[in-house]
């Protein structure tokens, strides 16, 4: 019988156990940050979509950002890039206090605060959440997602409740100068993380290729594709309890920001339940029945909060809301993170994250609308119905399973011996491998292609083609391009444990007495004469 790991033993681990401390510092001052923000936007304009928008105006450039901030953190070091990202949301809380402490701010300036903090976040969090298996083993990877989200929402339980409290007793001012404080602790955290750098022998990917590479990946992995669009349609539904909450607190239960401050804190205390149980589930149920059940809670919460006039049941409810929360994200991110290597872990997350974080901005403005046309109320039974059909599509979409997959790079590939003088950036290369196949291999064959095709093209080559030579019909070739040799070096770099499986399939059924012949060359357009001199000068530049 396996070993059960403790939903603890991340804390073990130096590294992680320090900054996971003070995130809850840094955490527990954002969410005051949040409710004095959301709570001055009732105070300063009647409009409802303009308190909806709070929330939304932070998820945005989260789904804007997020890509550019993965390549980003797949490309340089993390530790410095969380270290920009939280040095560039302290200046803008600064900031935000001392325009409000002054009486500067208007609806849409504080919606500009709310958005560049966001973009501080959209920094950050791909370097933070990709951070995470450099803090920890991989065996212990999915307690430490466990634990972020039990982190946050530990604050989460207590933090809206005394920002609640800050707001009443002392105004919103107060709340953005306890957020600028609460940055200082994780700051001196990652000052002090000595981070292992492995250092590449290849250059950097410039940013645009680095982008199109994590696309690419994500494109030709159709397991992360069923979790980033299941994770949209969650933010898309379950966004409308968190985007109203203020309006719920304010009109259905007639309350105050202490009010809408203790039912964020229900919120938060039904995720640490949520997080404390994960581990358990995990091992009782399907990734995809934690995620129905994550959306049939919400459903059942949104409801009971439509209905609800007493503040009691509402946060009651809204335990319920919390837990789901927690098991889908936590579930998403676990997911995500298992299922891809270390190299473009950034860029995977970080798409997760904007489809995510898109679905909860998209959500709050549209409930913000459906809440002013029809009420809060109605906007949160309708959020409901949508949540039930966010369940229904794990019939036709299932969840993955976590996968054991060794995703450690496979370490076989050594860069030939060229007799050419190339550059790193000349190319086009053309690789050709000859395989003999007997024809009762055939079918095998071509499958075992299949899953080679969506390989090669995932980890960057293109114009990829099977060929069968007539004349010799049991010799095959394969065939793809990549753009220079430095990138040709990088595919086979990235190619992982994972993957060998199909090379050692595809030797198998090779009938050669030597391994498959692999052609390397490089393409090369015809010059007439007089183009010879300026040809031999941009080779030169190359």
């Amino acid at each position: 019988m396996p070993h059960r790991l403790s939903p603890l033993a991340p804390f073990r681990h130096d590294t992680f156990r320090v900054i996971w401390v003070a995130s809850l510092a840094s955490n527990f001052g954002g969410l005051v940050q949040a409710v004095g923000a959301a709570w001055m936007m009732t105070s300063i304009t009647s409009s409802v979509n303009m308190v909806a928008l709070v929330q939304a105006s932070t998820s945005l450039p989260i789904m804007l950002f997020s890509l550019v901030s993965g390549a980003l953190a797949d490309n340089f070091d993390r530790r410095r890039i969380m270290l920009i990202a939280q040095c560039f949301m302290l200046a803008v809380s600064a900031l935000l206090t001392v325009c409000t402490y002054f009486g500067l701010v208007t609806p849409w300036l504080l919606l500009l605060f709310t958005f560049l903090i966001g973009c501080g976040t959209a920094l950050n969090n791909p370097s933070w959440q990709a951070s995470v298996g450099d803090m920890v083993p991989r065996d212990v990877l999915p307690a430490a997602v466990a634990l972020n989200s039990m982190g946050f929402n530990i604050t989460r339980s207590v933090g809206p409740a005394i920002g609640g409290a800050i707001v009443a007793a002392a105004g919103a001012a107060a709340a953005f100068a306890a957020n600028t404080l609460s940055y200082f602790a994780l700051l001196f955290a990652l000052v002090r993380w000595r981070r292992e750098v492995t250092l590449s022998k290849l250059p950097r990917e410039p940013m645009v290729r680095a982008i199109s590479a994590g696309l690419r990946y994500v494109a030709m992995s159709p397991n992360i594709g069923k979790v980033l669009f299941r994770g949209f349609v969650f933010g898309l539904s379950a966004s409308a309890i968190l985007a109203l909450l203020p309006l719920v607190a304010r009109d259905l239960v007639a309350g105050g920001p202490l009010t809408y401050g203790i039912m964020l804190g229900a919120f938060g205390l039904g995720a640490i339940g949520g997080a404390l149980l994960s581990a358990r589930l995990r091992e009782q149920l399907s990734s995809e029945w934690i995620v129905r059940i994550a959306f049939a809670g919400f459903a059942v919460s949104s409801v009971m909060t439509a209905l609800s006039p007493y503040g009691w049941l509402t946060s009651l409810a809204l335990l319920l809301s919390g837990a789901g929360w927690v098991l889908a994200l936590s579930l998403f991110n676990t997911t995500v993170q298992l299922s891809t290597p270390r190299w473009v872990v950034g860029r995977a997350l970080s798409l997760y994250q904007t489809t995510t974080f898109g679905g909860i901005a998209a959500g709050s403005w549209m409930w913000g609308q459906a809440a002013e046309t029809y009420g809060p109320a109605n906007a949160l039974v309708a959020s409901a119905l949508l949540m039930v059909v966010g369940a229904a599509i794990g019939l036709r979409l299932p969840l993955p399973e976590f996968q054991s997959l060794n995703l450690d790079p496979l370490n076989r590939f050594s860069e030939p011996l060229l007799k050419l003088d190339l550059k790193p950036r000349s190319g086009p290369i053309v690789v050709m491998i000859d395989y003999d196949i007997a024809d009762d291999d055939v079918p095998d064959f071509l499958t075992a292609m299949a899953e080679r095709r969506r390989i090669r093209i995932r980890d960057g080559a293109g114009q990829w083609a099977l060929m069968r030579d007539l004349e010799n019909p049991t010799v095959w070739t394969e065939t793809y391009h990549v753009p220079t040799w430095v990138e040709y070096v990088r595919h086979n770099q990235r190619r992982t444990q994972a993957d060998a499986e199909i090379g050692d399939r595809l030797l198998e059924l090779h009938r050669g007495e030597t391994p498959p012949h692999v052609h390397r060359m490089i393409e090369r357009q015809t010059i007439l004469p007089y183009d010879y001199e300026r040809y031999k000068q941009q080779m030169d530049m190359h």
